[in-house]
């Protein structure tokens, strides 16, 4: 496993899924996506993440959207398969496709509606951990979900799972942070802790490898020199461009997302389609809202 571990660094884009006008998987579009990513030079493609609506896919199409990034990117990033299911054999299913399929490492929150006990979040994760062989991330997001992958949990796993190589942690409470990377770098020095959007700054001091990175399909080069810039030291520097990136995050936030990411793709002459129900478009309003923001940022043609 060393070999996955070393490439789990870095910026990990986190593409939309682009929809057809019959609202199909727009898999030529998909495969453009990725490669414009790889060509930015993100370290690593993820999905479908919730930015690219896993939730709004049928099995079938999730194992498409895995199968054509791997096939587009061939080799040049490892592909990490988002794999949540509300059960573990689900999780399994899609996990074993993505091992054939070819990503590097899958990625798994905590079941959805059932809020497990720790003993069951623990026997989930080492059930999915054993089905493959390939890296398995955990997912933290227990503002949604009600339960949360903490340190104790993350120990647990790194000495029960040897494939167990990282987390993705959307908890974004610096104090939980800190002692997973305290504690799991401990058991497991290359283990990698990644926060899921790009707040660098904060988590690379602690010793975060990287992001996980929606903003990576629109501003590039932004979240790139983040990293950068925290890989080196260069905190000066590093504080503005993590302004300008939060900034940003809570732009697409206000406006609509992940429906705000689409419609600013859009707006850079890269359309995707629109998003599924249960989720809407942006509205009139929130699109000029967007745009003039985007402006401010930098990220459009003027």
């Amino acid at each position: 496993m060393s070999g996955v571990t070393s490439e789990l660094r870095g910026v990990i884009g986190a593409p939309v899924t682009p929809f057809t006008e019959d609202d199909r998987v727009d898999t030529d579009a998909l495969e453009r996506l990725c490669d414009d990513l790889v060509l930015a030079g993100v370290h690593g493609i993820a999905l479908p993440l919730h930015t690219g609506e896993s939730l709004n896919l049928t099995t079938e199409e999730r194992q498409l959207v895995v199968s054509r990034a791997v096939a587009a990117v061939g080799g040049r990033v490892p592909i990490l398969a988002h794999v949540s299911m509300p059960g573990t054999a689900q999780a399994i299913a899609l996990a074993e496709h993505a091992e054939s399929a070819g990503a590097a490492a899958v990625v798994c929150v905590t079941p959805y509606h059932w809020r497990p006990s720790r003993p069951a979040l623990a026997a989930h994760y080492r059930a999915l951990a054993g089905a493959v062989s390939v890296g398995l991330l955990a997912y933290n997001f227990p503002s949604r979900l009600g339960v949360a992958v903490d340190a104790e949990l993350i120990e647990d796993l790194i000495e029960r799972c040897p494939n167990f190589v990282g987390v993705k942690d959307a908890a974004y409470d610096m104090q939980s942070f800190t002692e997973t990377c305290r504690r799991a770098t401990a058991l497991r020095p290359d283990f990698a802790v990644l926060p899921g959007v790009e707040y660098l700054l904060p988590s690379m001091c602690l010793g975060a490898a990287g992001c996980f990175s929606p903003a990576s399909s629109i501003a590039p080069q932004l979240v790139l020199e983040l990293y950068e810039a925290c890989a080196a030291g260069d905190m000066e520097r590093a504080r503005a461009l993590q302004y300008r990136a939060s900034a940003l995050w809570h732009l697409l936030r206000a406006t609509g997302y992940p429906a705000s990411v689409k419609a600013a793709l859009k707006m850079q002459g890269r359309p995707v389609g629109g998003v599924r129900l249960p989720l809407l478009d942006l509205d009139g309003a929130a699109t000029q809202r967007l745009e003039h923001g985007l402006r401010a940022l930098d990220l459009l043609d003027h």
